[in-house]
């Protein structure tokens, strides 16, 4: 039992690197599909800003709230939009913004191509002389690691936007101050490690969605094992990702 456990685990991590492995090859051979890699950035990119809007701001404005008692103890109310914003910018906001990613978009790509490989769609696809891989699964790749890092970014700033209603919750500051504060002790260096990684991030999160809906087993209940798997798998390589970054940025940064 133990064997065939871990026979499907190096069986599985063979095909998974087998596939991103095609996605290099794939990406500097044209045709190239701009069209419909357009197509997936709005769909990615535009259609996720709701989401990542509320929950930037809900971030920023409950983290506030939270620090603010324990920073006023130690009469360091003053450092409070500094803390918010290195805390969003170094690590929550990157980690929480994947995470919500990974629910929406690795399943729904997950979802997509599996009801595509069960409707044999992807075979018709072959049969009509397109490949399917580069139509299918470069464009939603590279469109998800060029999108999740601008959507990061954009948390970011609705979430020190959210700091800034929630200190004025109890409080009364002018937004400039409440900047200055923020840029006072936010260095170039804080951004640049936690903009690297999402690029990792949103390249786990589309990889990890295609190969689970381009490897969907046949019957309709595949499609929602292959969206659920995609989700907890992406979920599960962002806490890695992420992981490793904090280790190689305590090295080198």
């Amino acid at each position: 039992m133990i064997k065939i456990y871990f026979k499907n685990i190096f069986e599985e991590t063979g095909n998974f690197s087998l596939f991103t492995g095609r996605f290099f090859k794939e990406i500097i051979i044209p045709p190239f599909q701009i069209n419909e890699f357009f197509r997936q950035c709005y769909a990615i990119g535009y259609k996720s800003l709701p989401l990542v809007t509320i929950t930037g701001f809900i971030m920023g404005l409950v983290l506030t709230i939270q620090s603010r008692p324990t920073m006023t103890k130690f009469g360091a109310e003053s450092w409070l939009p500094s803390m918010v914003s290195l805390s969003l910018i170094r690590e929550i906001a990157p980690v929480i913004t994947a995470l919500i990613c990974a629910g929406k978009i690795a399943s729904g790509i997950g979802a997509e191509l599996g009801s595509m490989k069960v409707t044999e769609q992807i075979d018709a696809m072959e049969v009509s002389a397109i490949n399917p891989y580069k139509y299918l699964v470069v464009t939603r790749v590279f469109a998800t690691t060029l999108m999740i890092p601008i959507l990061v970014i954009y948390a970011d700033f609705v979430g020190i936007y959210g700091g800034y209603i929630g200190y004025n919750v109890h409080d009364n500051m002018s937004i400039y101050r409440y900047f200055s504060g923020v840029f006072e002790h936010l260095e170039f260096l804080d951004l640049i490690p936690a903009v690297i990684k999402t690029f990792f991030f949103g390249f786990f999160i589309g990889i990890i969605g295609c190969y689970k809906g381009f490897n969907a087993k046949n019957g309709t209940a595949s499609v929602g094992i292959a969206a659920n798997e995609a989700v907890v798998s992406a979920s599960l390589a962002i806490f890695i990702i992420d992981m490793l970054a904090v280790q190689l940025t305590d090295l080198f940064f």
